[in-house]
């Protein structure tokens, strides 16, 4: 007889049932179970295979990536692998072997039906009604973009910088080859570059300057602090080992069973103003109840938290100050005469913070609120009114001792002729400036750096565009520019705020790390999850949707127990 390949499912159904070689409490049968029990019709999936044989089933699909992606098996070359080799992924498959082509094409035309299984997971296993408050943490995540791939302003500054000085060297080298006399005597060193050669590099660096000006001109003209090459998405990032491109998820863990209830995709390299981000689709879930949460230092920021208990929302985060018992915030005064304090409607809760009232649900955590005047500080002949000075003049005047910014092009020019770029706009509108490649090679650094800092930070705001160096002058003999406060002409302006005291519950805060820490943990470490391999915003959420529905079915499993679990996901 013929010899004909019988695949792993075939061989292993003929000697004996095949339900039988998985284990009974598997967490493929949880996933298998989970997916049968789904209606997808409203999850627009797009056929991957449109001719020759029909197209595999999408259950199939849903399967093979969320057991995949909960045993550490993501990428499409090794789920087409399992599906040949491993015994659970033939079971979930029933025999099915798609290539690895046919597995990435639909992981990447049905991305967004992947969030949606995140949803229909915990909405099964998780009762609204029945979950404690949540812990907000965010994780940096590797995209897939190196850092070579990945240009800051900064970056190219100092690339720049660096080829126009190599250029120089090469054009002087090229004009001792180009001295006959030098040449018939000898002196010339053999060793060095030939002119050909010496033509072939310059022709290398003005290329590769060009491209550095053109990523620097496009990032001036949109704003963007950075460029990422291979995922435009992902951003450059601190991390616990120094600096990498990646993302920056927020995830939102239940206190009572520590399941992930709602995450958000950023690429924001800090945390601030990501609570009410991530908060928000829980408390909407349940209008009329007040949602606790706890979060670290990360997340202080005035105006997302006022606008968390504006919103229902009881932002419980770690202060400054250990010592402290809560924050002291305030909101802009706006008068009502139709409060209503004891409402939980998001709308009632703002009118009443904002007319300097408590509503009855926080009389607990909000205390001494007072409605008063603030004085601030208005520029009458903002930077818009300034003569435009051109780069020689502001680095002139730069070079006195003096911080010169360009508020068109948004930099500064410091007395030693380098440029700093925005690093980030702080909690009063200001906008921080810096350059740390040019600090650390900079040969003035004891004229300007005080202290123990690495680099030089300094803030504007958006009307002011000099600022005096004030250890530069001194070292010259002179005195900082009093007149440069002098010609800061504008009026002080008074307006009515509302301040008022949070208070934190403590418990809620120590508890903090119990809750955010071990799903990242699990997630990077257990799942293999420390890394994307897809590129862009929407294919990475998809991706981390995943990684989140399958630590959540692990941990419902640990919390409830198999034949609960099969109950829940079969309702």
């Amino acid at each position: 007889m013929p010899y004909v390949k019988k695949n792993l499912y075939t061989r292993c159904s003929q000697m004996l049932d095949f339900d039988d070689i998985v284990d009974d409490h598997s967490i493929a049968r949880v996933i298998d179970k989970f997916i049968d029990e789904l209606d997808i019709s409203g999850y627009n999936i797009k056929e991957v295979a449109k001719t020759g044989r029909p197209q595999y089933d999408p259950k199939s699909m849903f399967k093979l990536f969320l057991y995949g992606y909960s045993v550490g098996i993501r990428s499409s070359r090794k789920l087409a692998y399992s599906c040949k080799d491993s015994i659970v992924f033939s079971w979930l498959m029933q025999g099915l072997e798609p290539d690895f082509r046919t597995i990435a094409d639909f992981r990447k035309n049905n991305i967004e039906s992947l969030t949606k299984l995140f949803r229909e997971y915990v909405d099964k296993v998780s009762d609204v009604e029945t979950r404690g408050y949540v812990s907000i943490d965010g994780s940096k995540i590797q995209a897939s973009n190196s850092k070579d791939r990945n240009f800051t302003m900064s970056k190219l500054d100092d690339r720049l910088q660096r080829l126009a000085n190599q250029g120089k060297d090469l054009l002087e080298q090229d004009k001792i080859l180009d001295d006959e006399e030098l040449e018939e005597s000898g002196l010339i060193d053999p060793k060095k570059l030939t002119k050909e050669e010496l033509d072939e590099k310059l022709k290398s660096i003005e290329e590769r300057k060009a491209l550095y000006e053109s990523y620097r001109d496009e990032l001036e003209k949109s704003g963007e602090s950075q460029k990422s090459l291979t995922d435009p998405d992902s951003r450059l990032m601190k991390n616990k080992n120094g600096f990498g491109v990646g993302f920056n998820p927020q995830t939102a863990v239940d206190s009572e069973t520590h399941l992930i209830t709602n995450f958000e995709m950023t690429n924001s390299a800090t945390d601030h103003g990501q609570l009410l981000n991530t908060a928000k689709p829980l408390k909407d879930q349940n209008p009329d109840k007040i949602l606790e949460l706890t979060a670290d230092k990360g997340y202080i920021e005035n105006d997302d938290m006022v606008a968390c208990l504006e919103n229902g929302i009881i932002p419980n985060v770690i202060p400054d100050d250990d010592a402290s018992d809560g924050f002291d915030l305030e909101t802009a005064y706006k008068k009502s005469n139709d409060v209503k304090p004891e409402s939980t409607k998001p709308e009632e809760l703002k009118k009443c913070i904002q007319a300097g009232i408590v509503p009855d649900v926080y009389k607990d955590v909000i205390e001494d609120v007072k409605v008063k005047d603030k004085k601030e500080f208005v520029r009458d002949n903002t930077s818009e009114d300034e003569p435009k000075r051109t780069d020689e003049e502001m680095l002139a005047r730069a070079a006195e001792g003096y911080f010169e910014r360009d508020a068109e092009r948004n930099l500064i020019y410091c007395p030693a002729g380098n440029i700093l770029r925005q690093k980030s706009i702080k909690k009063n509108g200001d906008i921080r400036y810096y350059n740390r490649l040019a600090c650390k090679k900079c040969p003035y650094r004891n004229k300007c750096i005080t202290g123990s800092g690495a680099w030089k930070e300094i803030d504007f705001n958006k009307d002011t565009l000099e600022k005096p160096c004030r250890p530069w002058l001194k070292e010259q003999g002179k005195k900082s520019d009093a007149e440069i406060c002098k010609e800061r002409h504008g009026h002080y302006e008074h307006r009515k705020i509302v301040s008022f005291h949070l208070l934190i519950d403590r418990h809620k805060t120590e508890n903090r790390k119990c809750l955010s820490e071990h799903p990242f943990g699990t997630i990077k470490r257990a799942m293999g999850g420390a890394f994307f391999l897809l590129r862009g915003m929407k294919k990475v959420t998809g991706e981390f949707a995943l990684l989140c529905t399958g630590y959540n079915i692990k941990r419902s499993l640990n919390v409830f127990g198999y034949k609960k679990v099969m109950e829940m996901v079969s309702r």
